[in-house]
């Protein structure tokens, strides 16, 4: 039987240095994708001998992981955070197995949907997020009440509301379908609910948001739930050309 007298537990030991959860751990544990020392474990229950070699899909752990990214469609009813205090479903939660522990650069609401982008490593996400990198966010907009192009324009200069400043806007009115407006909105700062925010300023609801790109990536047709990594030429290119 696999066992150490000494040692914490396996699964603890792969998420305290950052692999994976305690949960996910023991799943790739019982997918054989885990070894010490050489041996493939089969359980769980297994506790690390001090000084022991680990090693995830081949990869000893300690060893830096080169930064990946990826894009996910995410679906509306999830929250964009690892943990929420509501007890709301997570975007973190809902990704598909084989993912290793990744975040979100930037986050999108409950309520929206469409493309976020998610990496491995802190410092990309905080490079690609910065406004300074000027990468655009578009979206497309569906909007309780009617609007005509002349009311987007004047989104062109930026607005004031409630105090908060928001930068000039690029709208353009795609149709109107019933009670509802359809436009695409881009920005370039893409604060805390600024769509919602900018439409309501406007005299229209939101009731459907969804990002279809973010800088150079696009939501393409990538499907409600699925994840799909961007090669990491794509990225050294992407990462090369936003060095401050």
């Amino acid at each position: 039987m696999q066992h150490s007298a000494e040692g914490e537990r396996i699964a603890k030991v792969l998420a305290r240095a950052g692999v994976a959860s305690r949960r996910d751990a023991e799943k790739m544990i019982e997918a054989g994708r885990v070894a010490v020392n050489g041996t493939v474990l089969t359980t769980p229950a297994f506790k690390v001998p001090p000084g022991a070699k680990i090693a995830v899909d081949g990869r000893l752990i300690g060893e830096p992981e080169r930064a990946r990214l990826w894009r996910y469609h995410k679906p509306k009813g999830l929250v964009t955070t690892h943990k929420d205090e509501k007890g709301r479903p997570t975007v973190f939660d809902n990704l598909q197995p084989g993912l290793p522990r990744v975040i979100s650069i930037g986050r999108l609401d409950y309520n929206s949907e469409g493309l976020l982008l998610l990496t491995n490593d802190g410092e990309v996400a905080r490079r690609l997020e910065l406004p300074a990198h000027g990468w655009l966010r578009k979206y497309r907009v569906r909007a309780f009440g009617k609007l005509g192009q002349d009311d987007l324009d004047r989104l062109a200069k930026g607005v004031e509301i409630d105090g908060v400043r928001y930068a000039g806007i690029e709208a353009k009115l795609d149709r109107v379908q019933g009670g509802n407006t359809w436009a695409t909105l881009t920005l370039k700062e893409g604060k805390n609910r600024e769509v919602r925010r900018v439409m309501e300023h406007l005299g229209v609801k939101v009731n459907r948001l969804i990002r279809i790109s973010f800088g150079p990536f696009h939501l393409g047709q990538l499907k409600e739930g699925e994840v799909d990594e961007i090669p990491a030429k794509v990225l050294r290119e992407q990462l090369g050309s936003k060095k401050a």
